[in-house]
Protein backbone atom coordinates (compact mmCIF):
# COMPACT_ATOMS: atom_id res chain seq x y z
CA UNK A 1 0.00 0.00 0.00
CA UNK A 2 1.30 3.32 -0.82
CA UNK A 3 1.17 5.63 2.07
CA UNK A 4 1.03 9.67 1.79
CA UNK A 5 1.40 10.32 5.15
CA UNK A 6 2.51 7.20 7.59
CA UNK A 7 5.72 5.84 7.40
CA UNK A 8 6.79 2.59 9.31
CA UNK A 9 6.64 4.23 13.08
CA UNK A 10 3.34 6.67 12.45
CA UNK A 11 3.39 10.00 10.72
CA UNK A 12 7.30 12.10 11.09
CA UNK A 13 9.06 14.90 10.04
CA UNK A 14 10.16 18.34 10.22
CA UNK A 15 8.45 20.44 12.60
CA UNK A 16 6.76 23.29 11.42
CA UNK A 17 7.93 21.57 8.04
CA UNK A 18 5.70 18.45 7.48
CA UNK A 19 4.06 18.60 10.85
CA UNK A 20 2.01 21.69 10.78
CA UNK A 21 -0.29 22.87 13.67
CA UNK A 22 -2.60 22.31 10.39
CA UNK A 23 -1.73 18.60 9.76
CA UNK A 24 -1.58 18.07 13.37
CA UNK A 25 -5.28 19.54 14.21
CA UNK A 26 -6.43 17.51 10.51
CA UNK A 27 -4.65 14.17 12.42
CA UNK A 28 -6.82 14.84 15.42
CA UNK A 29 -9.93 15.14 13.66
CA UNK A 30 -9.46 12.52 11.19
CA UNK A 31 -8.41 9.67 14.01
CA UNK A 32 -11.09 10.79 16.55
CA UNK A 33 -13.56 10.29 13.72
CA UNK A 34 -11.75 7.02 12.77
CA UNK A 35 -12.51 5.44 16.14
CA UNK A 36 -15.39 6.88 17.51
CA UNK A 37 -17.58 3.65 18.08
CA UNK A 38 -21.10 3.71 19.73
CA UNK A 39 -22.37 6.47 21.31
CA UNK A 40 -20.42 6.70 24.87
CA UNK A 41 -17.99 8.97 25.48
CA UNK A 42 -15.14 9.31 23.64
CA UNK A 43 -11.94 9.87 24.90
CA UNK A 44 -8.17 9.99 23.59
CA UNK A 45 -4.99 9.93 25.96
CA UNK A 46 -2.03 12.54 24.52
CA UNK A 47 1.52 12.11 25.64
CA UNK A 48 4.47 13.88 24.43
CA UNK A 49 8.33 13.40 24.15
CA UNK A 50 10.48 16.98 25.75
CA UNK A 51 10.57 18.53 21.99
CA UNK A 52 10.05 22.20 21.57
CA UNK A 53 7.46 21.57 18.97
CA UNK A 54 5.44 19.06 21.56
CA UNK A 55 3.72 22.24 22.76
CA UNK A 56 2.54 23.25 19.66
CA UNK A 57 1.73 19.77 18.37
CA UNK A 58 0.19 19.00 21.53
CA UNK A 59 -2.40 21.36 21.58
CA UNK A 60 -3.64 21.76 17.96
CA UNK A 61 -4.03 17.89 18.41
CA UNK A 62 -6.62 18.47 21.41
CA UNK A 63 -7.94 21.46 19.31
CA UNK A 64 -8.85 18.32 16.76
CA UNK A 65 -9.89 15.95 19.14
CA UNK A 66 -12.24 18.18 20.94
CA UNK A 67 -13.82 19.31 17.47
CA UNK A 68 -14.81 16.30 16.97
CA UNK A 69 -16.44 15.45 20.21
CA UNK A 70 -13.32 13.30 22.06
CA UNK A 71 -12.52 13.95 25.46
CA UNK A 72 -8.42 14.24 25.78
CA UNK A 73 -6.38 13.33 28.64
CA UNK A 74 -3.17 14.75 28.85
CA UNK A 75 -0.15 13.25 30.70
CA UNK A 76 2.33 15.50 29.40
CA UNK A 77 6.20 13.91 29.19
CA UNK A 78 6.06 9.89 29.03
CA UNK A 79 7.58 7.13 27.38
CA UNK A 80 5.79 5.52 24.56
CA UNK A 81 5.30 2.52 26.07
CA UNK A 82 3.94 4.32 29.03
CA UNK A 83 1.20 6.37 26.50
CA UNK A 84 0.14 2.61 25.05
CA UNK A 85 -0.33 1.10 28.37
CA UNK A 86 -2.52 3.94 29.85
CA UNK A 87 -4.61 3.89 26.98
CA UNK A 88 -5.38 0.26 27.78
CA UNK A 89 -5.57 0.82 31.66
CA UNK A 90 -7.73 4.38 31.07
CA UNK A 91 -10.06 2.49 29.30
CA UNK A 92 -9.51 5.36 26.44
CA UNK A 93 -10.69 4.80 22.52
CA UNK A 94 -7.36 6.25 21.48
CA UNK A 95 -3.59 7.00 22.39
CA UNK A 96 -1.16 9.34 20.95
CA UNK A 97 2.81 9.78 21.45
CA UNK A 98 4.06 12.96 20.10
CA UNK A 99 7.33 12.02 19.11
CA UNK A 100 10.28 11.20 16.61
CA UNK A 101 11.59 8.51 18.63
CA UNK A 102 15.75 8.69 18.18
CA UNK A 103 15.61 11.48 16.13
CA UNK A 104 17.11 15.02 16.53
CA UNK A 105 14.96 17.72 18.42
CA UNK A 106 14.17 19.72 14.77
CA UNK A 107 11.60 16.33 13.80
CA UNK A 108 8.50 15.50 15.24
CA UNK A 109 5.81 12.77 15.06
CA UNK A 110 2.39 11.35 15.84
CA UNK A 111 2.24 7.47 17.08
CA UNK A 112 -1.21 6.24 17.31
CA UNK A 113 -2.52 3.38 19.58
CA UNK A 114 -5.69 1.65 19.65
CA UNK A 115 -8.31 0.87 22.71
CA UNK A 116 -6.25 -2.02 23.57
CA UNK A 117 -2.97 -0.09 23.50
CA UNK A 118 -1.66 -1.62 20.12
CA UNK A 119 -0.35 0.28 17.15
CA UNK A 120 -2.78 0.85 14.14
CA UNK A 121 -2.99 -1.83 11.26
CA UNK A 122 -2.16 -0.42 7.73
CA UNK A 123 -5.80 -0.54 6.81
CA UNK A 124 -6.79 1.89 9.81
CA UNK A 125 -3.92 3.92 9.36
CA UNK A 126 -5.42 3.95 5.55
CA UNK A 127 -8.57 4.69 6.67
CA UNK A 128 -7.22 7.97 8.20
CA UNK A 129 -5.14 9.33 5.38
CA UNK A 130 -8.59 9.00 3.61
CA UNK A 131 -10.46 11.28 5.94
CA UNK A 132 -7.09 13.76 6.14
CA UNK A 133 -8.01 14.25 2.26
CA UNK A 134 -11.57 14.77 3.10
CA UNK A 135 -13.54 17.61 3.83
CA UNK A 136 -14.77 16.78 6.86
CA UNK A 137 -16.89 20.26 8.16
CA UNK A 138 -19.85 18.33 8.43
CA UNK A 139 -19.03 15.86 10.77
CA UNK A 140 -17.31 18.14 13.30
CA UNK A 141 -19.70 17.99 16.59
CA UNK A 142 -22.19 20.25 17.43
CA UNK A 143 -21.83 22.61 19.84
CA UNK A 144 -23.41 21.23 23.20
CA UNK A 145 -21.33 17.99 22.55
CA UNK A 146 -17.68 19.16 21.65
CA UNK A 147 -14.58 17.69 23.83
CA UNK A 148 -13.08 18.87 27.31
CA UNK A 149 -9.40 18.57 27.90
CA UNK A 150 -7.79 17.82 31.09
CA UNK A 151 -4.22 17.02 32.61
CA UNK A 152 -4.24 14.36 34.50
CA UNK A 153 -1.54 13.72 37.90
CA UNK A 154 -0.05 10.75 38.73
CA UNK A 155 0.80 9.33 35.54
CA UNK A 156 4.33 8.41 36.22
CA UNK A 157 3.55 6.37 39.86
CA UNK A 158 1.31 4.09 37.47
CA UNK A 159 4.31 3.58 35.08
CA UNK A 160 6.56 2.92 37.58
CA UNK A 161 4.80 0.53 39.15
CA UNK A 162 3.89 -1.54 36.06
CA UNK A 163 7.41 -1.61 35.31
CA UNK A 164 8.64 -3.02 38.74
CA UNK A 165 5.65 -5.38 38.81
CA UNK A 166 7.14 -7.23 35.71
CA UNK A 167 10.37 -8.15 38.13
CA UNK A 168 9.37 -11.06 40.90
CA UNK A 169 8.65 -9.20 44.10
CA UNK A 170 11.63 -10.38 46.06
CA UNK A 171 14.04 -9.44 42.86
CA UNK A 172 16.09 -6.49 44.13
CA UNK A 173 19.19 -4.96 42.58
CA UNK A 174 20.97 -4.03 45.60
CA UNK A 175 24.51 -4.15 45.11
CA UNK A 176 23.97 -2.90 41.53
CA UNK A 177 25.85 0.60 40.23
CA UNK A 178 23.69 1.45 36.60
CA UNK A 179 23.69 4.82 34.71
CA UNK A 180 21.34 5.14 33.17
CA UNK A 181 21.20 8.07 29.94
CA UNK A 182 17.62 8.93 29.29
CA UNK A 183 18.27 10.78 26.24
CA UNK A 184 17.05 14.34 27.59
CA UNK A 185 13.76 12.53 26.59
CA UNK A 186 10.75 11.25 27.70
CA UNK A 187 11.82 8.92 30.59
CA UNK A 188 13.77 11.30 32.45
CA UNK A 189 11.71 10.83 35.68
CA UNK A 190 10.16 8.06 35.43
CA UNK A 191 13.33 5.31 34.65
CA UNK A 192 15.65 6.69 37.57
CA UNK A 193 12.81 6.91 39.81
CA UNK A 194 12.31 3.28 39.37
CA UNK A 195 15.73 1.90 39.53
CA UNK A 196 16.34 3.30 42.75
CA UNK A 197 12.82 2.31 43.93
CA UNK A 198 14.33 -1.40 42.62
CA UNK A 199 17.16 -0.73 44.99
CA UNK A 200 19.60 0.15 42.22
CA UNK A 201 22.69 2.57 42.55
CA UNK A 202 21.96 5.01 39.90
CA UNK A 203 23.97 7.55 38.08
CA UNK A 204 21.56 9.34 35.99
CA UNK A 205 22.50 11.00 32.69
CA UNK A 206 20.45 13.16 29.87
CA UNK A 207 18.03 13.88 32.56
CA UNK A 208 18.23 17.55 32.10
CA UNK A 209 16.28 18.26 28.82
CA UNK A 210 15.36 21.52 27.79
CA UNK A 211 13.32 21.50 24.36
CA UNK A 212 16.81 20.98 22.23
CA UNK A 213 18.61 18.60 22.94
CA UNK A 214 16.77 15.25 22.99
CA UNK A 215 19.19 12.83 21.77
CA UNK A 216 22.01 15.35 20.84
CA UNK A 217 25.40 13.24 21.76
CA UNK A 218 22.88 10.60 24.08
CA UNK A 219 20.78 7.93 24.15
CA UNK A 220 20.70 4.51 22.45
CA UNK A 221 22.22 6.13 19.06
CA UNK A 222 25.01 7.88 20.62
CA UNK A 223 25.88 5.47 23.42
CA UNK A 224 29.25 6.96 23.44
CA UNK A 225 28.94 9.35 26.91
CA UNK A 226 27.46 6.37 28.34
CA UNK A 227 30.28 3.96 28.21
CA UNK A 228 32.62 6.75 29.33
CA UNK A 229 30.42 7.68 32.09
CA UNK A 230 30.26 3.44 33.38
CA UNK A 231 34.45 3.46 32.84
CA UNK A 232 34.33 6.40 35.29
CA UNK A 233 32.17 5.60 37.76
CA UNK A 234 33.07 1.97 37.54
CA UNK A 235 29.73 0.82 36.98
CA UNK A 236 28.23 -2.65 36.78
CA UNK A 237 25.86 -1.40 33.31
CA UNK A 238 24.94 1.46 31.43
CA UNK A 239 21.21 1.49 30.11
CA UNK A 240 21.11 3.55 27.00
CA UNK A 241 17.28 4.30 25.73
CA UNK A 242 16.07 6.41 23.05
CA UNK A 243 14.18 9.73 23.02
CA UNK A 244 10.59 7.81 23.94
CA UNK A 245 12.23 5.11 25.54
CA UNK A 246 10.61 2.64 23.64
CA UNK A 247 14.15 1.16 22.29
CA UNK A 248 17.29 0.21 24.60
CA UNK A 249 21.08 -0.62 24.45
CA UNK A 250 23.12 -1.74 26.89
CA UNK A 251 26.94 -0.92 28.31
CA UNK A 252 28.88 -3.38 30.00
CA UNK A 253 31.57 -2.79 32.57
CA UNK A 254 34.11 -2.54 30.41
CA UNK A 255 32.17 0.28 28.68
CA UNK A 256 31.46 -1.85 25.66
CA UNK A 257 27.98 -1.60 23.46
CA UNK A 258 25.60 -4.60 23.71
CA UNK A 259 22.90 -4.12 21.03
CA UNK A 260 19.47 -5.81 20.60
CA UNK A 261 20.33 -8.78 18.88
CA UNK A 262 22.37 -10.03 22.17
CA UNK A 263 19.81 -8.76 24.54
CA UNK A 264 17.51 -11.08 22.94
CA UNK A 265 19.88 -13.63 22.83
CA UNK A 266 20.13 -13.35 26.94
CA UNK A 267 16.17 -13.34 27.54
CA UNK A 268 15.29 -15.90 25.27
CA UNK A 269 17.57 -18.34 27.02
CA UNK A 270 16.55 -16.94 30.38
CA UNK A 271 12.83 -17.65 29.49
CA UNK A 272 13.53 -20.82 27.89
CA UNK A 273 15.03 -22.05 30.89
CA UNK A 274 12.39 -20.87 33.02
CA UNK A 275 9.76 -22.23 30.56
CA UNK A 276 8.59 -18.47 29.85
CA UNK A 277 8.60 -18.61 26.01
CA UNK A 278 5.52 -19.39 24.82
CA UNK A 279 6.81 -21.13 21.55
CA UNK A 280 10.05 -22.46 21.11
CA UNK A 281 11.64 -19.32 19.11
CA UNK A 282 11.86 -15.68 18.61
CA UNK A 283 10.73 -12.96 16.16
CA UNK A 284 13.09 -10.46 14.78
CA UNK A 285 13.50 -8.45 11.28
CA UNK A 286 15.70 -9.33 8.26
CA UNK A 287 18.62 -6.86 10.02
CA UNK A 288 19.08 -9.37 13.09
CA UNK A 289 22.72 -10.85 12.69
CA UNK A 290 22.87 -14.25 11.56
CA UNK A 291 24.89 -14.79 14.37
CA UNK A 292 21.84 -14.33 16.48
CA UNK A 293 19.89 -17.12 14.65
CA UNK A 294 22.99 -19.90 14.71
CA UNK A 295 22.73 -19.18 18.37
CA UNK A 296 18.93 -19.77 19.19
CA UNK A 297 19.04 -22.83 16.44
CA UNK A 298 21.72 -23.91 18.96
CA UNK A 299 19.31 -23.79 21.93
CA UNK A 300 16.54 -24.94 19.87
CA UNK A 301 14.43 -22.15 19.48
CA UNK A 302 14.07 -20.50 15.69
CA UNK A 303 14.14 -17.49 14.54
CA UNK A 304 11.22 -16.12 12.89
CA UNK A 305 11.88 -12.59 10.12
CA UNK A 306 9.98 -9.87 9.57
CA UNK A 307 10.52 -6.56 7.73
CA UNK A 308 12.18 -4.37 9.34
CA UNK A 309 9.70 -2.02 12.08
CA UNK A 310 8.40 -2.88 15.37
CA UNK A 311 4.73 -3.28 14.29
CA UNK A 312 5.71 -6.05 12.08
CA UNK A 313 7.49 -7.86 14.47
CA UNK A 314 4.34 -7.63 16.82
CA UNK A 315 2.12 -8.42 13.56
CA UNK A 316 4.31 -11.78 13.54
CA UNK A 317 3.96 -12.26 17.28
CA UNK A 318 0.65 -11.79 17.77
CA UNK A 319 -0.26 -13.73 14.70
CA UNK A 320 1.86 -16.83 15.67
CA UNK A 321 1.78 -16.82 19.87
CA UNK A 322 5.27 -15.84 20.27
CA UNK A 323 6.15 -13.57 23.35
CA UNK A 324 9.65 -12.29 22.55
CA UNK A 325 10.31 -10.06 19.79
CA UNK A 326 12.82 -7.34 18.79
CA UNK A 327 14.72 -5.64 16.97
CA UNK A 328 18.70 -5.25 16.59
CA UNK A 329 18.14 -1.38 17.23
CA UNK A 330 16.93 -1.91 20.80
CA UNK A 331 13.00 -2.36 20.16
CA UNK A 332 12.23 -5.17 22.48
CA UNK A 333 8.74 -6.31 23.13
CA UNK A 334 7.59 -8.22 25.87
CA UNK A 335 4.04 -9.16 24.57
CA UNK A 336 3.52 -10.63 28.50
CA UNK A 337 3.73 -7.22 29.88
CA UNK A 338 3.55 -4.46 26.83
CA UNK A 339 2.07 -3.63 23.66
CA UNK A 340 4.95 -2.41 21.81
CA UNK A 341 8.80 -1.91 22.56
CA UNK A 342 9.86 -0.82 25.88
CA UNK A 343 13.14 -0.25 26.32
CA UNK A 344 12.91 0.01 30.19
CA UNK A 345 11.15 -3.42 30.63
CA UNK A 346 13.72 -5.02 28.29
CA UNK A 347 16.30 -3.64 30.48
CA UNK A 348 14.81 -4.92 33.14
CA UNK A 349 14.44 -8.67 31.96
CA UNK A 350 18.56 -8.10 31.32
CA UNK A 351 19.42 -7.22 34.99
CA UNK A 352 17.19 -9.76 36.36
CA UNK A 353 19.34 -12.40 34.30
CA UNK A 354 22.59 -10.53 35.67
CA UNK A 355 21.48 -10.14 39.37
CA UNK A 356 20.60 -14.26 38.78
CA UNK A 357 24.28 -14.99 37.49
CA UNK A 358 26.05 -13.00 39.77
CA UNK A 359 28.03 -12.50 36.91
CA UNK A 360 29.94 -9.53 34.82
CA UNK A 361 27.23 -8.04 32.31
CA UNK A 362 30.41 -8.54 29.50
CA UNK A 363 30.01 -12.28 29.95
CA UNK A 364 26.29 -12.30 30.48
CA UNK A 365 25.63 -10.23 27.66
CA UNK A 366 27.19 -12.04 25.16
CA UNK A 367 26.05 -15.08 23.70
CA UNK A 368 27.20 -15.35 20.69
CA UNK A 369 29.98 -13.34 17.91
CA UNK A 370 27.92 -11.76 15.43
CA UNK A 371 29.09 -12.21 11.86
CA UNK A 372 30.42 -9.17 9.82
CA UNK A 373 27.51 -6.76 8.91
CA UNK A 374 28.42 -3.46 7.05
CA UNK A 375 25.38 -0.72 6.87
CA UNK A 376 25.51 2.12 4.75
CA UNK A 377 22.89 4.45 3.59
CA UNK A 378 22.69 6.38 -0.07
CA UNK A 379 20.37 9.10 0.00
CA UNK A 380 18.48 10.40 -3.19
CA UNK A 381 16.53 13.65 -4.00
CA UNK A 382 14.17 11.42 -6.38
CA UNK A 383 12.83 8.80 -8.83
CA UNK A 384 13.55 4.70 -8.38
CA UNK A 385 17.03 4.38 -8.17
CA UNK A 386 16.47 1.02 -7.28
CA UNK A 387 14.94 0.04 -10.78
CA UNK A 388 18.14 1.07 -12.61
CA UNK A 389 19.39 -1.54 -14.27
CA UNK A 390 22.79 -1.19 -13.28
CA UNK A 391 21.78 -0.97 -9.84
CA UNK A 392 20.08 -4.68 -10.32
CA UNK A 393 23.35 -5.78 -11.86
CA UNK A 394 25.31 -5.20 -9.35
CA UNK A 395 23.09 -6.58 -6.73
CA UNK A 396 22.96 -9.77 -8.76
CA UNK A 397 26.66 -9.50 -8.96
CA UNK A 398 26.53 -9.33 -4.97
CA UNK A 399 24.36 -12.29 -4.57
CA UNK A 400 26.20 -14.74 -6.67
CA UNK A 401 29.53 -13.49 -4.84
CA UNK A 402 28.37 -14.34 -1.41
CA UNK A 403 26.60 -17.67 -2.48
CA UNK A 404 25.32 -18.38 0.51
CA UNK A 405 27.66 -17.68 3.06
CA UNK A 406 25.80 -14.52 3.22
CA UNK A 407 23.18 -12.41 3.41
CA UNK A 408 22.28 -8.91 1.08
CA UNK A 409 19.30 -6.82 1.73
CA UNK A 410 18.91 -3.41 0.10
CA UNK A 411 15.41 -1.95 0.82
CA UNK A 412 14.09 1.84 0.83
CA UNK A 413 13.58 3.34 4.29
CA UNK A 414 10.21 4.37 5.90
CA UNK A 415 10.90 7.48 7.35
CA UNK A 416 13.44 9.36 5.07
CA UNK A 417 14.96 9.74 1.13
CA UNK A 418 17.40 6.81 1.68
CA UNK A 419 18.05 3.56 0.43
CA UNK A 420 19.60 0.87 3.41
CA UNK A 421 21.98 -1.11 1.69
CA UNK A 422 23.21 -4.15 4.54
CA UNK A 423 25.73 -6.73 3.60
CA UNK A 424 26.36 -9.40 5.98
CA UNK A 425 28.87 -12.41 6.16
CA UNK A 426 32.06 -14.50 7.40
CA UNK A 427 34.33 -12.79 5.27
CA UNK A 428 34.28 -8.96 5.69
CA UNK A 429 36.52 -7.65 3.31
CA UNK A 430 34.41 -9.40 0.79
CA UNK A 431 31.36 -7.94 2.55
CA UNK A 432 32.54 -4.85 2.09
CA UNK A 433 33.29 -4.97 -1.47
CA UNK A 434 30.13 -5.99 -2.21
CA UNK A 435 28.30 -3.47 -0.22
CA UNK A 436 30.77 -1.07 -1.88
CA UNK A 437 30.12 -1.93 -5.14
CA UNK A 438 26.21 -1.43 -4.74
CA UNK A 439 26.26 1.76 -2.94
CA UNK A 440 28.45 3.27 -6.25
CA UNK A 441 25.77 1.98 -8.54
CA UNK A 442 22.80 3.15 -6.22
CA UNK A 443 25.05 6.60 -5.84
CA UNK A 444 25.11 6.94 -9.57
CA UNK A 445 21.39 6.50 -10.55
CA UNK A 446 20.67 8.74 -7.40
CA UNK A 447 22.78 11.41 -9.69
Amino acid sequence: MSRKYFGTDGIRGRANGLITPELALKVGQAAGLAFQRGDHRHRVVIGKDTRLSGYMIEYAMVAGFTSVGMDVLLVGPMPTPAVAMLTKSMRADLGVMISASHNLFEDNGIKLFGPQGFKLSDDVEKQIEQLLDEPIDKRLAQSASLGRARRIDGVHDRYIEFAKRTLPRDLSLDGLRVVVDCANGAAYKVVPEALWELGADVIPIGVEPDGFNINKECGSTSPEALSKKVREMRADIGIALDGDADRVILVDERGHIVDGDQLLAVIAQSWKEDGRLSRSGIVATVMSNLGLERFLNAQGLDLVRTPVGDRYVLEQMLNGGYNLGGEQSGHIILSDYATTGDGFVAALQVLAVVQKLRRPVSEVCHRFDPLPQILKNVRYKGGKPLDNSDVKSAISDGEQRLNGHGRLLIRSSGTEPVIRVMGEGEDRILVEDVVDTIVSALGNAAA
